[in-house]
């Protein structure tokens, strides 16, 4: 068999994906005789591309569903995209516009019709994408949350919360989008820094010749302001309490009220109240029962209340204002000034918050047993420093606006009468009969109803996502649905912890009476290695189809994960891929190592002996560890475990004290117990690189398509002899001084040396000796009570080692070389004295971790007494 010397991805990768894809290893339906083991995608947006926020994502869900499979559970992961009603419906307006076509010209049918081959052509792209990442999705379970089923069950939540009180619809304050005209949700908006200008306009106070001067930097909407406010503590405006003041260039008076929200920092100290055109205003013009003016078209422009620069662009009138105040005496200055102004994500228009007839739903209820779910750990936010934001959150709810002005999207089933009033139903039908009960007219046709124009807002689908993709509302008592729910983790960003993560725990309660999943693991923010969210505007995210194509999916994971702690942002550069490449390199070159060798049979060497005793510790332990940094979701933790096992110990370490002479061959005991730690290894490293660890299973040995290491079992916590990891550890730290010794002093490593140990313990020293002679390449080792004339000295622990030189050797340089050792050995010790010292420290740490200071501290002063007598045998 020829086997190329480099790691080639591109030439397994399509291949194996295929064949588990056909051998259906990702499939899954309810077994009884086993443990479910769920996870549903958070579904990206049908418009949607892969970045590198959805690599992460995936590849962590991957790990997770491919462990638990090896595990021997029911793993099911359940694919789909969101319908992402306002990316989507401007894709489509954009897509028509090229064709010469408008909306508005078109009938809403015709518009749906346009959307949904939009949908068809291009909605698949990213689902796809994620199969070049490994993601082993249960494809024949994609779901999409538009299609029938799924709608049904979000327009039979919607009357069922109507039906229970908790929706409504009325005029409130809402983030508007003028460019696409509709509401927008809180995390839709996108705040950013801008350049702006801070107008100081002066209102007449009524009946006087003074004036007081108002800091904003939005002066077109003066025309709309309702009051002019002070803080009641600000004594430099104790003489205006009670006034009125007059608006410029309208002369409109309005009053001056007193309100803790203003700060006497900011500006003048004093605030234009608007409420029809600030949020916080809003809430001071409820307070003090202000009129609210709204003087802003949804497109943007003024309208006919403004009274004058009516039509005019928003941002037009404002210049415009600054030069009539200007021209009339009222503008006392205009300075620079730098504010973050919410944008839409979509469109990028500027927010104009703006009072709206809009459906929303009471939130106060709703969240109480959300609430106390996840502060009693019932479910459990991984890192649970998110549990704070949470309960924030969660504490200061708003009622959620689920309205939209759009057209793509499910249309909320209310249904107007001709008088005015609406009736909420299922369907027309149900709403017709509705009506006739309530009107007591029976000749109400259904043509004289009419729906709602708005769409639900799009979350208002996916907070049901664990429960519909499982059709638990269809037919709530269906096996899929009684056996995979709840699921087990939620793999998502903390950005999305309150809109998507929060409501899905609220509608789990309300409409199920139980939690959709046990835990959320929250990722962190894949940033450029300056710290700045990736993203297309900046040019600092990566193609990752690219990434994959010069690193192979294997080296991307790997990459990602290596750096990626739960919570905590990743800053990604592109070397971080090329470290994943060289660790599947090394795999693969140990593969070659191995499959090189020829078999013979013969009686295994005393060294291969004690390395396979010393692995099968070394292999459970990792196994121990990982199932650890797993049970705690420290995914990268369990990563960097394997990682160790197989570059250091299995590579570094087994390798080499069990492969025989150059030239020579390897009896077939060793070779046999090689290749089974070699399988293991594989199983242990899959889910992290599923494509390599599948070519390198095959190559292994003869296998039919079935007997793939994706379904192998995934090695169990078993005991270990940690009696012989420790004597290993200072086996191998005395290789490696050996060798740094030939390195430091130009030795070659060739060369046999001679070592004499000074110790009051040969026992380890004499049962690793077959390895250390092995690879320290020694001609002999030799236990001695003195110390050695004209040798290379060095200390592990209390024990000093010699090895003794040819030659003369620089006596001063040795002296040196000791001289800082000593200094930083006594340095270490300094500083585990302090916290021996540290009363405090003492008595609160655990007696592990005391014990484990004071091993340390006898370590060191042995060390720095043996280093001493070196330097004193110096002379």
């Amino acid at each position: 068999m020829s086997l190329s010397t480099k790691y080639n991805p591109s030439e397994i990768e399509d291949k194996w994906y295929q064949h588990w894809m056909e051998q259906k290893f990702f499939a899954s339906k309810p077994d009884p005789n086993k443990e479910p083991y769920t996870i549903v995608i958070p579904p990206p947006n049908v418009t949607g591309v892969l970045h590198m926020g959805h690599m992460l994502n995936n590849t962590i869900q991957d790990v997770l569903i491919r462990r638990a499979r090896m595990q021997g559970k029911e793993a099911c992961w359940v694919p789909g995209t969101d319908h992402a009603s306002i990316a989507t419906e401007a894709k489509v307006v954009n897509l028509l516009k090229e064709k010469g076509i408008s909306k508005k010209d078109i009938t809403r049918d015709e518009f749906m019709k346009h959307a949904w081959e939009w949908k068809e052509k291009y909605g698949g792209i990213i689902l796809e994408q994620l199969k070049k990442l490994g993601a082993s999705c249960d494809w024949d379970r994609e779901r999409f949350t538009m299609e029938e089923d799924m709608s049904a069950a979000v327009i039979e939540t919607f009357v069922d919360l109507y039906k229970k009180g908790y929706i409504y619809r009325g005029i409130r304050m809402v983030n508007w989008d003028p460019e696409g005209k509709t509401a927008l949700a809180d995390d839709e908006v996108i705040f950013k820094e801008v350049n702006s200008k801070l107008y100081h306009i002066r209102y007449q106070i009524e009946g006087t010749e003074d004036y007081l001067t108002i800091a904003t930097t939005r002066p077109e909407t003066i025309m709309a302001d309702a009051a002019i406010c002070i803080n009641p503590n600000d004594t430099r405006f104790d003489h205006l309490k009670g006034k009125r003041a007059i608006i410029p260039l309208i002369n409109k008076s309005i009053p001056i009220v007193e309100d803790d929200y203003v700060d006497m920092e900011f500006g003048t100290g004093c605030l234009k109240v608007t409420p029809a055109h600030d949020i916080n205003d809003y809430e001071i013009g409820l307070r003090h029962n202000l009129e609210a003016i709204d003087i802003i078209n949804d497109n943007g422009t003024l309208n006919e209340k403004a009274q004058i620069l009516v039509g005019e662009d928003r941002f037009v009138a404002r210049k415009k204002i600054g030069k009539l105040l200007k021209e009339a005496g009222n503008l006392v200055k205009e300075e620079d000034y730098t504010s973050n102004v919410g944008h839409s994500e979509r469109t990028n228009a500027v927010i104009e918050p703006k009072l709206s007839m809009q459906w929303w739903v009471k939130m106060e209820e709703l969240v109480k047993p959300a609430y106390e779910e996840v502060m009693n750990d019932n479910i459990q936010l991984i890192p649970p420093k998110f549990k704070n934001t949470y309960r924030h959150w969660m504490e200061n709810v708003r009622d959620w606006c689920i309205s939209r002005q759009l057209w793509w999207g499910q249309r909320i089933p209310a249904y107007y009468l001709p008088n005015g009033e609406y009736i909420v139903a299922e369907t027309a039908e149900e709403a017709l009969t509705l009506a006739k009960e309530k009107t007591g007219d029976n000749n109400l046709k259904l043509e004289d109803l009419r729906q709602d124009e708005d769409v639900l807002d799009t979350w208002f689908s996916s907070w049901l996502w664990p429960m519909s993709v499982f059709d638990g509302f269809k037919d709530p008592d269906n096996e899929d649905f009684q056996y995979y729910y709840p699921t087990n983790d939620l793999v998502t960003g903390p950005d999305i912890l309150f809109f998507w993560v929060a409501r899905m725990i609220i509608a789990g309660f309300e409409f199920k009476g139980q939690k959709p999943f046990n835990n959320v693991y929250l990722t962190g923010i894949v940033r450029d290695a300056q710290g700045r969210k990736m993203s297309k505007s900046l040019g600092n995210s990566p193609d990752p189809l690219e990434l994959i194509k010069n690193h192979g999916a294997d080296g991307v994971r790997t990459g990602l994960l290596l750096s990626s702690a739960a919570g905590n942002d990743l800053l990604f550069e592109t070397k971080l891929c090329e470290q994943g490449w060289n660790f599947g390199n090394k795999i693969w070159n140990a593969f070659r190592l191995v499959k090189g060798w020829e078999v013979v049979n013969a009686e295994p060497s005393v060294a291969a002996k004690k390395a396979q005793e010393w692995f099968e510790a070394r292999f459970k332990q990792a196994v121990a560890e990982m199932d650890d940094h797993f049970s705690k979701f420290r995914i990268s933790d369990a990563l960097m475990t394997v990682y160790k096992l197989v570059w250091d110990d299995f590579c570094s370490w087994y390798l080499e004290a069990v492969k025989p002479p150059y030239g020579d061959p390897i009896d077939r005991e060793t070779y046999e117990l090689t290749i089974g730690f070699f399988e293991d290894v594989l199983k242990l490293l899959h889910p992290f690189m599923p494509f390599l660890t599948e070519e390198l299973w095959h190559q292994l040995g003869d296998r039919d398509e079935k007997d793939c290491v994706i379904v192998a079992q995934y090695p169990e916590v078993k005991a270990y002899d940690n009696e012989v990891l420790e004597k290993a550890k200072i086996a191998f730290e005395l290789i490696s001084q050996i060798r740094n010794t030939r390195s430091s002093k130009g030795l070659s490593p060739k060369e046999q040396l001679k070592l004499f140990i000074k110790t009051s313990d040969k026992s380890l020293y004499k049962e690793f000796a077959s390895i250390i002679n092995k690879l320290g390449n020694l001609e002999s080792m030799e236990f001695t009570t003195d110390k050695v004339d004209n040798a290379i000295s060095f200390v592990i622990k209390s024990d000093e080692f010699f090895i003794p030189m040819e030659g003369a050797i620089d006596v001063e340089k040795e002296k040196a070389e000791i001289q800082k050792e000593l200094d930083y050995t006594k340095g270490f010790l300094n500083s585990v004295m302090k916290k021996l010292d540290n009363e405090r420290f003492v008595q609160n740490a655990p007696e592990k971790v005391i014990e484990m200071e004071r091993k340390k501290q006898a370590d060191a002063e042995a060390k720095i007494k043996t280093l001493e007598d070196s330097l004193a045998n110096l002379g």
